[in-house]
């Protein structure tokens, strides 16, 4: 007999059921609608102030001259490599010749043996004509032994130097690969950082820009009240050693100066005359633009710059500032004179060329003209007096 079951209701067709989904399903949208108002009502990052904005694009355009600075290092040596592989891959080309001639000269001397070899000295002299001929042809052979044994010689001994050429070279072509390797990289590094910097400058309205604006205006007059500052103290000092040397009356007064600074006289002749040279070529280059890794003549780099200028008067100094550095004698900023170096910065990623009355030349930054302004501008790392 078959039994009958009575139909089961499901979950969500029976009223409790339906009660219970609705319930679920309005704690969900609850849910929900509480957590798009928890995201809208999550606190946003504040923007930045101008202040703000200025440090940073100050600290990305710092950090794209250290990459600056590392990238002419790089390529001076990838330059100073290429010329060594250079030379020694034509040393190599002439090192080749050279065996190449002798081992002509080898199969010279083999065909030769093979075409009188096979005939004893006692058969040649019975088959000479006469005998005065046999021992003139006996002579010749003594002589062409001697010289295929140096031949021989020769040939061993521009192998093996060619063999060390050839060793040198593949160092030489490993060292300029690194080379290259890390001149691609600080590229890279200056290219990253100058377009963060102006990332952050774009996104500025034109309110902002001007407030950034005035921000280096107010920076620059700052500097430049140092500088004047330091200028009047520097002639205080001179008058009073005048004064004390009794010589009062005749000096500075009135010139332009800072440090024993205003015209370059108190250094000695030929370091005055090349000084004046420099600074002659610095100022001709005044509003041409900085372009990081140039060295001229229509764009440079900070110590693009004051080697091109220094270069003009006869002195050759080093591509980067941290060679820079270390080149000629080290003043105090109080003794300064004008064409010396002035570094900024502990990490000595910035020159300036001085010029007197506390101001330098330099090409400051991308997006800058090389320009004259103060030397307190930024913080002094030291100077140099090259030449």
């Amino acid at each position: 007999m078959a039994s009958h079951r009575k139909p089961r209701t499901s979950v969500l067709t029976s009223p409790e059921g339906r009660r219970t989904a609705a319930g679920l399903t309005s704690a969900a949208l609850a849910s929900v609608t509480l957590l798009s108002q928890s995201a809208d009502a999550a606190p946003r990052a504040p923007r930045p102030t101008i202040e703000e904005v200025k440090q940073q694009v100050d600290g990305l355009y710092r950090q794209a001259e250290v990459a600056t600075q590392k990238y002419n290092a790089a390529k001076e040596r990838a330059d100073h490599q290429r010329t060594t592989v250079d030379g020694l891959l034509d040393a190599a080309a002439k090192r080749a010749q050279k065996m190449n001639d002798t081992r002509r000269e080898l199969g010279t001397f083999a065909s030769a043996q093979y075409r009188t070899g096979g005939m004893n000295p006692t058969a040649q002299l019975m088959l000479a004509k006469d005998p005065q001929q046999f021992f003139d042809r006996s002579h010749l052979m003594e002589r062409l032994t001697s010289r295929q044994q140096q031949a021989v010689s020769d040939y061993e001994e521009q192998a093996a130097a060619a063999a060390r050429q050839r060793a040198e070279a593949g160092r030489s072509l490993e060292r300029l690969q690194t080379s290259q390797a890390s001149l691609k990289a600080s590229k890279q590094s200056v290219q990253q950082k100058l377009a963060e910097a102006r990332q952050l400058l774009s996104r500025l309205t034109v309110q902002e820009k001007a407030r950034l604006a005035e921000l280096e205006r107010q920076k620059e007059a700052a500097a430049k009240r140092k500088a004047e500052e330091e200028a009047r103290r520097q002639q205080e000092r001179e008058r009073q050693q005048q004064h004390d040397s009794g010589t009062a009356g005749g000096g500075t007064a009135g010139g332009d100066t800072g440090g024993s600074t205003g015209g370059g006289g108190t250094t000695g002749g030929t370091q005055s005359t090349k000084a004046e040279k420099a600074l002659a070529f610095a100022r001709a280059q005044i509003g041409k633009p900085y372009v990081w890794g140039a060295t001229g003549p229509s764009s440079y780099d900070c110590s693009g710059l004051t080697q091109a200028a220094w270069k003009a008067a006869g002195v050759d100094l080093p591509r980067t500032t941290w060679d820079q550095v270390k080149v000629g004698q080290r003043v105090a900023t109080s003794d300064l004179h004008p064409g010396d170096l002035v570094f900024f910065f502990d990490d000595i990623s910035h020159v300036g060329m001085y010029i007197g009355g506390g101001k330098m030349i330099h090409a400051p930054h991308p997006g800058a003209d090389v320009r004259e302004e103060s030397i307190y501008y930024m913080p002094i790392y030291g100077s140099v007096r090259p030449g």
